[in-house]
């Protein structure tokens, strides 16, 4: 009886979610902030965020991002997508006409993302595409291309809890407008990536092993052309947009700005374990 019960809660907030309410409470706030960003207000990033679908309030910060960029590309890539339900992209895909790639290595995770944006269809946009594969910066750009993703795109989301700084560093075949990765707190300030491990297998090391830090994630969008302007409020999910994109809108953010968050004094604590184990900085 519980398992029925919380089956169909699980159902209800699902369809709460998509709701129509939903959509256009998310698109006037879309056109408020447009009217107010056109007007010369400033309005903080960090106080824009609401989770829809993300895990985050990632969901909220993109939608500002989106209504001062324009949604000039309305495409996505999402790398560790799961199913694509809990996601970085779900919302921009029902509540704004967004369509794109999820991937991810895990079979079970696909079919369900399957599952769920065959039930619950876009209105009238086609289903996402859903890759299984297990990502690796020799095979990112072959994916890329066989699911006809190249060129200009809105969205890239990278969480793969590992190598998520060496694929970005990889791909070429797509230029997105705004990239969401995953950096690895832990590592603070010191300048370090853990080396690139094709199979993934870093938590066989440590669990604390893995991932890139704050400052060698912040170089590489440098250098790829992106300016780093936010984050999640735990510090971890930065936030990167082409150079040029926002007309100068965002400030760019110093770390400090970014790092502030009550639990990441215990997060920085636990590289002790692991400072002994070799790291590269590769730029």
């Amino acid at each position: 009886m519980k398992d029925r019960i919380k089956k169909y809660a699980q159902i209800l907030w699902q369809r709460h979610k998509l709701s129509p309410a939903v959509q256009i409470q998310q698109r006037q706030l879309y056109l408020y902030y447009r009217e107010k960003v056109q007007a010369g207000m400033q309005i903080p990033l960090n106080e824009t965020g609401f989770r829809n679908f993300s895990q985050f309030e990632e969901d909220g910060l993109l939608l500002f991002i989106f209504a001062v960029t324009g949604m000039k590309y309305k495409t996505f890539v999402e790398i560790g997508s799961d199913d694509g339900v809990n996601s970085n992209c779900a919302n921009l895909y029902f509540h704004f006409g967004f369509n794109g790639l999820f991937i991810d290595a895990n079979a079970r995770a696909i079919d369900r993302g399957r599952y769920f944006y065959g039930r619950y269809p876009h209105p009238w946009f086609p289903k996402p595409r859903f890759e299984c594969s297990f990502v690796s910066r020799e095979n990112i750009n072959e994916l890329l291309q066989k699911n006809h993703m190249k060129g200009k795109v809105g969205l890239l989301s990278v969480d793969i809890d590992g190598n998520d700084y060496w694929i970005w560093d990889a791909i070429t075949e797509i230029e997105p407008q705004v990239v969401v990765i995953e950096t690895h707190v832990e590592f603070g300030y010191n300048d370090i990536v853990v080396p690139y491990d094709a199979q993934n297998k870093f938590n066989d090391v440590h669990s604390v092993y893995h991932g890139a830090s704050p400052v060698a994630m912040q170089k590489l969008g440098k250098k790829k052309g992106y300016k780093l302007i936010g984050a999640n409020e735990l510090g971890f999910n930065f936030i990167f947009i082409k150079e040029g994109s926002d007309n100068g809108y965002f400030p760019e953010k110093d770390l400090s700005e970014l790092l502030t968050h009550p639990t990441l004094e215990a997060a920085f604590a636990r590289f002790e374990s692991v400072k002994h184990l070799p790291y590269e900085q590769p730029l």
